[in-house]
């Protein structure tokens, strides 16, 4: 589940991560409060108008301005408020901008120069382990220094049976090219920083950029969070937090009905019971010639309603031109599913695009006689090279 900026912002106060300031704000108006709020609070003389969307690179798009006084909060505001941002991580037509993050201005004069750096943490499935990954060069695309400087990303792994240790801690502080207080600070920042991602059963943390103030503070002036689905059932106020005016509403609904849904930019739908077997299915629909319109998981226990919600959510794409079902009838029986495919295509009406069946398991037998005594238009296979067959002889007839 992903956050907002100042929803990430908030958890990690909460764990004593220090942050940039700043207020949320859905209309002009309540931008200039929140103007005048920041200056008061922060003593900050200016601001910074942050859209709060769910993609990164908003500078890049015109969604973060600076605002000097007043009237440039109002024009600002005026102008992300209701835009259709476009970064190198929406797609074309962009997110809408529903809030904006009226923040202080935390690039203020001192004794020292301003520094930016890039922290985040992650899961390094390969290692089995969360590692942190840190740079000198904050502010910019990582990816971009990895690839032509990546002597200067850095990378720390941590042992789980162990958690992060201290001497880690002043590594990281030391590879930043830090000394004194701003050392201090940033062994404190990086210490809460990973329990924040431990406690929260968050899958990534993407600080950037981690500026080292010119007073020597060290504090997140963005964040990028995103918390791991399967443990928001310890988190039930993180969960209030979801955004679904930020997600696929296809994806929404699916998630409604208990259902695993996925959209891609293919031309044949999938319904599958089982993330692994779903994943074996977008492959043979691949080696069959097809590209996969969708990951659609039904789960184990799947119905007849089950079954229909998903051919509902499949055929809202336009670009699917047949349906592959790849049932295992382990938990559920293959005759029960059969029967729920043919209720859901006599209730839903209209079907114009083929239907494969490859149902394997329990009651695997009744099932294909049930598909094919239906009189409806759906092909039965058992096999699996017998369904990709089937799903390259439909899209060469189309």
């Amino acid at each position: 589940m992903n956050l907002h900026e100042y929803q990430g912002k908030e958890l990690l106060r909460r764990f004593g991560v220090q942050t940039q300031e700043g207020i949320i704000a859905t209309t002009v108006d309540e931008a200039l409060a929140a103007a005048r709020k920041v200056r008061s609070d922060f003593g900050s003389d200016w601001c910074v108008v942050k859209a709060q969307v769910h993609a990164g690179g908003r500078g890049k798009g015109g969604g973060i301005k600076l605002a000097k006084n007043e009237d440039q909060v109002r024009e600002h505001a005026g102008n992300i408020l209701g835009m259709r941002l476009v970064t190198p991580q929406t797609s074309r037509e962009g997110k809408l901008v529903r809030k904006v993050l009226i923040a202080q201005d935390v690039y203020y004069p001192g004794t020292s120069d301003p520094k930016e750096f890039y922290i985040s943490i992650l899961t390094d499935r390969g290692r089995q382990c969360n590692v942190i990954i840190y740079s000198t060069e904050g502010g910019m695309d990582i990816e971009s220094v990895a690839e032509h400087t990546p002597h200067l990303v850095h990378k720390e792994f941590i042992d789980p049976a162990h958690g992060l240790q201290p001497f880690q801690i002043n590594k990281i502080a030391f590879n930043l090219g830090l000394e004194g207080p701003s050392f201090k600070q940033m062994r404190e920042f990086i210490r809460h920083l990973y329990e924040a991602f431990i406690k929260s059963d968050a899958s990534l943390f993407e600080i950037n950029p981690c500026l080292k103030t010119s007073d020597d503070k060290v504090i997140a002036v963005d964040a990028k969070v995103v918390l791991d689905d399967n443990a928001l059932f310890r988190h039930p106020d993180l969960a209030g937090w979801r955004d679904t005016e930020e997600e696929d509403p296809t994806e929404v609904e699916a998630r409604q009905h208990h259902l695993n849904y996925v959209k891609l930019e293919g031309n044949v739908g999938c319904m599958v019971n089982g993330a692994g077997l779903a994943m074996s299915t977008m492959d043979i629909i691949k080696l069959s010639g097809g590209e996969p319109a969708n990951f659609l998981d039904v789960g184990g226990t799947a119905d007849a309603q089950r079954v229909e919600q998903a051919f509902r959510i499949i055929l809202r794409d336009d670009n699917v031109k047949a349906i592959l079902i790849n049932i295992f009838g382990g938990i559920v029986r293959c005759d029960r599913v059969a029967q729920g495919v043919v209720d859901a295509y006599r209730n839903i009406g209209n079907i114009h695009v083929p239907i494969i069946v490859r149902l394997q398991g329990t009651n695997a037998d009744i099932a294909k006689k049930i598909i094919e005594e239906s009189g409806l238009k759906v092909y039965s296979a058992i096999l699996l090279q017998e369904a990709a067959d089937l799903v390259n002889q439909v899209l060469s007839s189309r």
